[in-house]
């Protein structure tokens, strides 16, 4: 059975363009996706840095900016449309094309194949598609900084009016642009979707049942779903959005009988899940490379599955959540109150297994499980933060605070960046061939563990006292002027945090070059994608493998070391790792 697959026709030598450029091969329209996002990371990294620098010196106007402050106006570096403008794009960049390229275009190209035992995603030539089309939204999107107006100013949210009509001058191409990017992002990763569930469904090893799938491959299986069912009334809505802008029509204008709350209900229904869209791989990165670290199985497989499937089932259930101010009926918040808190408790299933994984352990500490670690720690904040939002009476009162601005930093940051750097860490060897630097992650670690909670730990502090989100000037209010000083001390932490990526950005390209070359299973892990070369050869396996067990058999009686490959038979005699 295992010899009758045979490798794509493409395997054959192609040439430079078709090879790294126009590739169908599913690694390395992966490592297409990582410079995309990572690209992008720096992009919207600085535009914080903007944002930050506004908010702790809003009474200092810096030459070179090109505008003066009126003298009823309050200084700033920039003017208040180019605030709006950055906090816009940052939270955009950040969610859209920084996460999901990285988190789910990146690691789910490149390992659901290899974790599966498939030479190729099911749709190469749609792959390709998937990522150009990417490549193209990421290019709208950098179009829309330098039209005549800017680029969008208005929230990452979109929310009509503001996004309806004209802000500032005329028709605003910066915010059609902003929409025509999204849309084809969207499409990018409807493609890319497909290709996920064809993939998991249809190509899977022998001997490979759904119940001895990695989690990893869980976990970015359920957000191609919950993307896939969730995004189609977003488009929809972006369709309608445009149509306001230069058609005239007025589904969102008031003014012309339309609804701004629609916008909202459209946005948060395909919003909400979005959130565990991203979430998801990220957690399971960590949950990929706690057993590694802690030899020992993972605790609670099925629970952490039925978890996993139940988070995704209650968040299309929880988006009127981000509404409660809005007057809506208390009747109705309630039943949104009830939802949002009950999906904590899967989640709680998947911290408690993490953490009964950790439990006597023979617990090792290179870069990825330190970033693991980070992982669970920054969310376990979040999670506990996020019960207050899900409290009507408790959300009107923080809605639109910083106290939610530090709540999402710690439930995204956790997964995005802990998550994105211990998966990154973990399968660079694989990815590349070479092995990163301890020293240079560890420090990376430390910095960005440390200067992360003295960016958003003081924000909840900040949200408390009333600090509102998307001001450019928190000095223009009495009751905030006793607040400035952790918004300098954050802003100087932020700086920090930025220094802190340097050591990682060093390494990674270091590494490239210069690395320790990387045997085929430096970890001494069981998953099928360290039983191929590194990096692994244009089909990935020379004979598909037969699958024996699942994927996390570490310590087993069976066999004498402490690892036990998902393909080795049982009577086998054992390799050495690597």
């Amino acid at each position: 059975m295992s010899e009758s697959i045979k490798p794509h026709a493409h395997d054959e030598a192609l040439g430079l363009w078709r090879t790294y450029v126009f590739s169908t091969d599913h690694k390395t329209i992966a490592k297409q996706y990582l410079a995309i996002g990572l690209f992008w990371a720096i992009v919207g990294g600085l535009l914080a840095y903007v944002m930050r620098w506004q908010l702790a010196y809003p009474d200092t106007a810096v030459p070179g900016f090109g505008w003066v402050p009126e003298p009823s106006m309050v200084g700033g570096i920039v003017p208040p449309e180019f605030y709006n403008m950055v906090v816009t794009m940052h939270g955009t960049i950040m969610v859209f094309f920084v996460a999901m390229p990285i988190l789910l275009g990146a690691f789910g190209n490149f390992l659901i194949p290899l974790m599966i035992g498939a030479r190729d995603m099911a749709f190469p030539r749609l792959n390709m598609l998937s990522v150009w089309t990417l490549a193209l939204s990421s290019l709208v999107l950098l179009i829309s900084f330098f039209v005549p107006g800017g680029a969008a100013a208005s929230g990452w949210t979109a929310y009509p009016p503001l996004s309806a009509k004209a802000i500032y001058t005329g028709v605003e191409w910066g915010q059609n642009l902003w929409i025509i990017a999204l849309a084809l992002e969207f499409a990018s990763f409807l493609m890319g979707g497909i290709n996920f569930l064809t993939t998991t469904i249809n190509m899977r090893a022998p001997g490979l049942s759904l119940f001895r799938l990695p989690l990893m491959i869980w976990m970015q299986f359920t957000a191609a779903v919950l993307f896939m069912l969730s995004v189609g009334p977003l488009i929809a809505g972006a369709v309608m959005l445009l149509l306001d802008r230069l058609a005239g029509t007025s589904f969102f204008l008031p003014e012309g009988g339309g609804q701004p709350l629609l916008w909202q209900h459209l946005f948060w229904f395909f919003g909400h899940p979005e959130v565990y869209v991203i979430m998801l791989p990220g957690m399971g990165a960590s949950l990929e490379i706690l057993p590694v670290f802690s030899r020992k199985p993972i605790f609670g497989y099925r629970p952490i599955v039925y978890s996993t499937i139940a988070a995704g089932l209650l968040s299309f259930l929880v988006w009127a959540h981000h509404m409660f101010p809005s007057g809506m009926d208390p009747r109705l918040a309630m039943p949104f109150s009830i939802t949002t808190i009950l999906i904590s408790v899967p989640f709680a299933i998947i911290v408690f297994a993490m953490i009964a994984t950790l439990w006597r352990g023979s617990i090792r500490f290179p870069t990825p499980m330190l970033f693991a670690l980070g992982t669970l720690t920054v969310f376990i904040v979040g999670g506990l933060t996020g019960i207050f939002n899900g409290s009507a009476p408790a959300d009107i009162y923080i809605h639109d605070t910083y106290f939610v601005v530090a709540h999402f930093h710690y439930t995204l940051f956790s997964a995005i960046f802990f998550g994105g750097f211990a998966a990154i860490y973990y399968w660079y060897p694989k990815m590349f061939g070479r092995m990163m630097h301890e020293t240079l992650g560890k420090i990376h670690f430390w910095m960005t563990f440390v200067f992360f909670n003295a960016v958003f730990f003081p924000m909840f502090f900040l949200g408390a006292g009333g600090m509102m989100r998307r001001i450019a000037n928190p000095l223009q209010y009495d009751f905030l002027k006793p607040l400035q000083p952790l918004n300098i001390f954050i802003t100087i932490g932020a700086i920090l945090l930025f220094l802190g990526q340097l050591p990682f950005v060093v390494n990674f390209l270091w590494s490239l070059w210069a690395g320790e070359k990387a045997a085929s299973n430096p970890w001494a892990a069981n998953t099928l994608e360290w039983t191929t070369p590194s990096p692994p050869p244009h089909s990935n396996f020379e004979v598909i493998p037969v699958v024996h067990r699942g994927p996390y058999e570490y310590s087993s009686p069976e066999a004498p070391e402490d690892w036990f490959p998902q393909d080795r038979p049982v009577q086998a005699r054992p390799a050495t790792a690597g």
